[in-house]
């Protein structure tokens, strides 16, 4: 008997006891439940789905607003961010809904019907780190969302360190957020925006106002007088006609020409990229300073070994390193002899020991352009232990993770492109558009063979690889960045590494020969693949994306069409129009009709 109580008490203490629930406070004040981590959840608001991708909990998304169909491709679409419908998000069968304030609609129809509605706010970077939290307990990842508050944190925490050595505060600059198409509006006191801007060294307006978007009158824009304004990209042609007017271009921030731009994932989110935007910030605020102000040493941190199977490569690596404080990425070629090496930056160079290609991130940037190219390249080289004298380096704005490298090969013969790309800033077509420099985008390619390529050969390859990488952006529908009803043949900032390489000798890289053929294909394949994960831009999308991308705003359209509540009602009608295949079908028609116009 006693054995038998024994071997009972041993089954009960080994019984998985049932997963306790997770609760917390949403925005709204509702107190909720989560019995277990969803596997079907709807997500309509993109700063929320950035920390549930972030999290590695993207798979159990199944139903998204267009806006995030590039970040969560294999989800539903349900329509526009402002109106999304119902019957969509309803045929996903969600157990779990994250939502905004605006979305009503949406609220009302699920309410009751046992769905679990979840709205996350944030009004400053606690904010951030608590909405970070709450998602790792929903979807039972408190240990990786441990692990993004840190990494947050501590970017934050450097800007403050780099700030405090390096901008007293009496230089603090006062910094604005522009908002608004037909009136100067801005963040209220209350917003994670003004949030970022303090965290930026910089000093927000105090209106007295709070909500996401405020109106600023004649009067406290010129008492304020800011002298820096920022925007993301969008707001460029509204800053231009808003600021023109009398009264408003007499700031210093107009005078002076301190308008800054960027992307609008980063601006205009509370989300996993706060730490890299307030980075950002706060270089483009204070450059020179903080060019100046290094608080720890340049130094590897890491590295990831790369395959290329080619006899004269010695090593390829993917090296993180720290540069001007922040984390920066290398691809480095090491080659087992000197040799030949044509750079569409350098030209010929001769010697060569290693080819490379530098990722500098976004804080970088500002900072570089107080530095010349031989200042910024040798400080590369040092950094990875390589002297300058028999390296070649390209330099991106591109992430080095979104690296594409590609082997073509047949009969013998082999090539290698190793590309980064970024189309979504600075994309133009050669002969249309004017030279005018705007945010980075860069096309690198590095070419490596298995045959000795002659002079000759090294220069015609560079038209064989530019001609591939055209019709890579062709066949993605790349547009201008400058005038988007034309397609981009290029960045403008696009650059090229050709490697003489070593075997039996090879002098003819044309598209009529096999060598340059395999070429093209590895270049063709590297770029499509380069900005598909850069800038998640693929063939097939939704044509709602290609439309934003020719700069075609439904909601502006509409305005013009309907008046006052009508617009946005009118604007999300078509968005659901348009997810139908036959319509879409239709504008994809009239869309590659207006091309060969």
């Amino acid at each position: 008997m006693r054995k038998l109580a024994v071997l009972l008490l041993c089954l009960i203490l080994a019984w998985p006891l049932a997963a306790a629930a997770y609760s917390f406070t949403d925005a709204t004040g509702a107190r909720i439940s989560i019995d277990s981590p969803p596997q079907r959840v709807v997500c309509l608001v993109p700063g929320v789905s950035e920390a549930i991708v972030a999290l590695g909990a993207g798979r159990t998304v199944v139903g998204v607003s267009w806006f995030d169909s590039r970040l969560l491709p294999r989800a539903a679409v349900v329509g526009g961010f402002l109106r999304p419908s119902v019957e969509r998000i309803a045929g996903l069968k969600p157990q779990v809904i994250f939502l905004a304030g605006l979305h009503r609609r949406v609220r009302k129809h699920f309410a009751g019907r046992g769905v679990v509605l979840v709205q996350l706010e944030a009004h400053s970077l606690a904010d951030i780190y608590r909405n970070l939290a709450i998602l790792g307990g929903v979807f039972g990842r408190e240990e990786q969302a441990r692990r993004l508050v840190k990494r947050l944190r501590a970017q934050v925490e450097l800007v403050g360190r780099k700030l405090a050595a390096a901008v007293p505060p009496g230089r603090r600059l006062r910094v604005m957020r522009l908002m608004g198409r037909g009136r100067v509006m801005t963040p209220g006191d209350d917003s994670f925006q003004n949030a970022y801007i303090r965290a930026a060294g910089g000093i927000p307006p105090v209106l007295g106002k709070k909500g996401q978007v405020v109106e600023m009158t004649r009067e406290q824009f010129r008492a304020f007088d800011p002298q820096v304004i920022y925007g993301c990209g969008g707001d460029r042609s509204a800053a231009r006609r808003l600021l023109a007017r009398p009264g408003w271009r007499e700031v210093e921030a107009v005078r002076r020409g301190r308008l800054l731009w960027f992307p609008c994932e980063l601006t205009c989110r509370a989300s996993v990229r706060a730490g890299e935007f307030i980075a950002w910030l706060a270089a483009s605020l204070y450059p020179r300073a903080l060019a100046r102000h290094t608080l720890r040493p340049d130094a590897v941190t890491g590295a990831k070994e790369l395959r290329l199977e080619l006899p004269y490569v010695k090593r390829a690596r993917l090296i993180r390193s720290r540069l001007f404080d922040f984390p920066n990425q290398t691809l480095l070629v090491e080659l087992d002899r000197p040799m030949a090496v044509l750079s569409t930056l350098e030209g010929m160079r001769r010697g060569v020991s290693a080819v490379g290609n530098h990722g500098f991130p976004p804080p970088c940037w500002p900072l570089l352009h107080h530095l010349s190219r031989s200042e910024i390249m040798p400080r590369v080289a040092r950094v990875l232990g390589r002297s300058p004298a028999d390296t070649v380096f390209l330099s991106t704005g591109a992430d080095l993770k979104c690296l594409a490298v590609e082997r073509a090969a047949d009969q013998g013969l082999t090539a290698y492109a190793l590309v980064t790309a970024g189309v979504a800033s600075n994309a133009m077509r050669a002969s249309r558009d004017r030279g005018l420099y705007r945010e980075p985008g860069t096309i690198n390619v590095i070419v490596l063979t298995n045959r000795r390529l002659t002079p000759r050969a090294m220069a015609r390859a560079v038209i064989t690889v530019t001609e591939a990488k055209t019709a890579a952006l062709q066949d993605l529908d790349v547009r201008s960045s400058y005038r988007p009803r034309w397609p981009a043949t290029g960045t403008g900032t696009d650059n090229l590494i050709v490697v003489q390489g070593a075997g039996p000798r090879a002098d003819l890289t044309g598209g009529h020969t096999l060598l340059g053929q395999l070429l093209a294909q590895a270049v063709y394949r590297g770029v499509r693949r380069a900005v598909a994960v850069q800038n998640r831009l693929k063939v097939p999308r939704l044509v709602l994306w290609r439309l934003r991308e020719r700069r075609v705003d439904l909601h502006r359209l509409c305005r013009g069409l309907v008046p006052g509540e009508q617009a946005p009602r009118l604007a999300a009608a078509l968005e659901e129009t348009l997810l139908a295949p036959e319509y879409a079908g239709l504008v994809e028609e009239a869309l590659a009709l207006q091309d060969a116009w």
